[in-house]
């Protein structure tokens, strides 16, 4: 059994891993254990000792060896007698900040427990929840745990019940606490900024707390909802690491305290100076979901354990093991300068090169001829296309294409119909002017009012004209932390309800049409998130396209998500965020390593050069099913090394295919090498290129060699088969 209690014993057992808590003499919850699995009751190396200025329970009397602030804890509260960084903080109806959280009772479910108005994972798992109640008020607090067995995953969420017939004010909520006896890890996470989101860096811990997050009202370009902990001598392979991933796409907070005696606690949930949430008698608040994951077997596990379980259980979308269309976006072809019979001549040449879905991106709409009028104003400009929009869709299905379409609901232009008629459906303060970015104000999604009005609208637009693929973008952080909708006591809650509302209509949409692929953009990859996997199978990794800043990108990007979800397309060169010239066959190498498109004037190119997109589509469509659904390794840091390399391993372990980009060639010097993983060391595998034969244990322990090619940033491609 995956969950198993014993007395005051909870044990939560995957196939490789052992979460342990255990109730004490005093009803306080203990977190005894998160590790390798041992087989036995791990409160044993519990070593407490008595530490001056280290507060009391009033129940242990006289006694002064146990203090809440020594302990590890599963779920921490402040007001008492812990005094680092607490998981949850209330207003209580003394108007203290106390609550004193003792062991209630607990529940086994046979199902994964879901959560109201929130993206979750699904599937084959159990739930145990574990109720905690605070000493003096009917405050309730249920612990959820999903565990999935064989995925090495516990998931994690809280909820918080109003019993009493007071108002009570949730100022902090955590989805998971992680407290660890020892604090000898380093801190992994991703930071970054528009066009080079997801920058990984390391942090050696040292005694205080660590902290990310995002005030901007989306999980950010600047920092992603997930860290790791790692040993200081974890690798790919081996090693010791700890994963901590939020489902949630909006204002958050990651801290990793390293305490006085050198343990260690992290947490991560909502931003809680943007929370200060009423809760009224005899109501709940949910927390969003956290993916814990655990492993001694390195860096490469602990993604692959990531990778599996997204696909599986988080993303719903039927596409999410389907073949997806290779795309050409008419964006960095066009820009606003287009007509229909313009984008039929792109869609025309696309589809002679085995290229299957058009996409048609900014522009479309009411009279936007730029970017500083008429989002909002969701309705087809004729006079621009010179024909229906339906006709457009028509004509390119004709070709054997399907048909996309760009849209950014969540904004609103100052110079449209939408913002005339509807001035109160911003976010702004009454008293002030609102802060503009890109020209656009963001529409107040907590007002159910402003979502429904936006699912009628986009149903009928993607109903009435055939679409079979939206781009969902977002261009702008929050500002203004005002929601028109909400009474002036409810502000606190603005940021929390604004996702609430996001996540209303992108449910709404993604249900109504299951057969339309649907794909997240915020400026890119601005709000790449678990949070918005849940409805999109797909995001544009970031809107710089340079293929060496890419393999960076995608490097950050793939310690939590699988390869199926990065949108990457091949663009034009000097590429248009940063000007570098880099080979078509490089740009193709890197793109195909998730969603291959194109983003180009195909129209500019050479003849040789659509034949070599002819010949890229032809070898992506042949190789998808490997990027979707083989295993993914990382075979070299980026960030250190000359050489970005990659490799995608079937599950049986049958083929491999090898990708690299070598950035900068090295005069006198031995060759690019990189070691290979994920394969069957006692098989032998064929070289695609040159028929060589190499033992799967060769290919690991002592790699290969790649071309010594003049130039920067040259791309190269290995294929390999298992042989009898």
């Amino acid at each position: 059994m995956s969950i198993q209690v014993h007395d005051s014993l909870f044990s939560l057992c995957t196939r490789d891993s052992l979460y342990q808590m255990k109730v004490d003499q005093y009803g306080v919850l203990n977190h005894t254990w998160y590790g390798p699995d041992t087989a036995m009751d791990m409160s044993y190396i519990e070593d407490y000792p008595e530490i001056s200025f280290s507060a009391n329970l009033w129940d242990t009397e006289k006694s002064r060896m146990y203090s809440l602030n020594d302990r590890l804890l599963e779920y921490s509260c402040g007001g008492i007698s812990d005094f680092r960084n607490p998981a949850l903080l209330l207003t209580v109806p003394d108007g203290s900040s106390s609550l004193d959280l003792r062991y209630f009772s607990y529940e086994i479910m046979p199902d994964k427990y879901a959560l109201e108005g929130l993206p979750a994972s699904f599937g084959d798992g159990q739930t145990l929840k574990i109720t905690l109640k605070d000493t003096v008020y009917d405050i309730y607090v249920d612990l959820l745990y999903g565990v999935f067995e064989e995925e090495n995953v516990i998931t994690r969420s809280v909820v918080i019940r109003n019993l009493t017939p007071f108002e009570i004010k949730v100022k902090k909520i955590v989805s998971a606490s992680l407290d660890l006896p020892t604090s000898d890890y380093e801190v992994i996470h991703f930071h970054g900024r528009h066009a080079m989101e997801r920058m990984m860096e390391k942090t050696p811990l040292t005694h205080g707390t660590f902290s990310i997050g995002s005030r901007r009202g989306q999980s950010s370009h600047q920092h992603n909802p997930g860290l790791v902990l790692a040993k200081a001598n974890t690798t790919e392979t081996s090693g010791e690491a700890y994963g901590m991933l939020l489902v949630y796409s909006g204002s958050f907070e990651a801290e990793v305290e390293k305490d006085q005696l050198d343990q260690l606690r992290a947490t991560i949930g909502l931003r809680s100076e943007n929370l200060n949430w009423t809760l009224k008698p005899g109501e709940r608040f949910c927390a969003p979901e956290a993916i814990l994951s655990f492993t001694e077997n390195g860096l490469g596990t602990l993604s692959g354990q990531y990778h599996d379980f997204i696909r599986e259980h988080l993303i719903r979308s039927r596409f999410v093991h389907q073949k997806r269309p290779i795309l050409i976006n008419n964006w960095e072809a066009t820009y606003f300068d287009f007509n229909g019979e313009k984008l039929l001549d792109i869609a025309q040449t696309a589809r002679e090169l085995g290229i299957e879905l058009f996409v048609l991106d900014d522009g479309w709409f009411g009279q936007r001829h730029n970017d500083d009028s008429s989002l909002g104003d969701w309705v087809v400009n004729e006079q621009k296309l010179q024909m229906p929009l339906r006709e457009l869709v028509d004509r390119v299905h004709d070709k054997g294409m399907q048909f996309g379409l760009w849209i950014e609901p969540e904004m609103v232009s100052e110079n449209s119909m939408l913002y005339r008629a509807h001035p109160d459906w911003v976010l702004r303060s009454p008293l002030r002017d609102p802060a503009r970015s890109r020209y656009q104000l963001v529409l107040d999604m907590a007002n159910p009012e402003v979502v429904d009005y936006l699912a009628n609208t986009f149903m009928a637009l993607i109903e009435e004209n055939g679409v079979d693929y939206i781009k969902w973008d977002m261009n702008r952080s929050i500002s203004d932390f005002y929601a028109p909708s909400l009474a002036p006591e409810r502000q606190s809650e603005m940021a929390h309800r604004y996702m609430l509302g996001v996540y209303d209509l992108a449910d709404r949409l993604t249900s109504r049409f299951p057969d339309v692929l649907f794909e997240g953009c915020a400026g890119g990859g601005g709000r790449f998130d678990a949070g918005m996997l849940y409805y999109f199978p797909q995001y544009w990794c970031s809107d710089d396209t340079d293929a060496h800043n890419r393999c960076l990108i995608q490097h950050g990007t793939s310690f939590f998500y699988p390869i199926s979800s990065v949108g990457s397309h091949v663009s034009a060169v000097p590429n248009h965020q940063t000007g570098r010239t880099v080979s078509l066959k490089t740009r193709g190498i890197v793109a195909m390593a998730g969603t291959f498109g194109y983003e180009l004037d195909l129209s500019a190119l050479s003849d040789e050069e659509k034949e070599e997109v002819k010949a890229q589509v032809e070898t992506y469509k042949a190789m998808q099913p490997l990027v979707f659904d083989g295993d993914y390794y990382r075979l070299s840091d980026p960030n250190a090394n000359n050489v970005c390399a990659w490799s995608f391993v079937s599950k049986d372990k049958k083929t491999a295919l090898v990708q690299a980009v070598v950035f900068e060639h090295k005069p006198n010097a031995k060759k690019p090498h990189v070691k290979l993983q994920g394969l069957d060391p006692m098989a032998f595998y064929r070289r695609k290129e040159d028929g060589m034969v190499f033992s799967g244990k060769a290919l690991m322990k002592a790699g290969i060699f790649l071309p010594d090619t003049l130039g920067s940033n040259v791309g190269h491609q290995v294929e390999l088969e298992q042989i009898d």
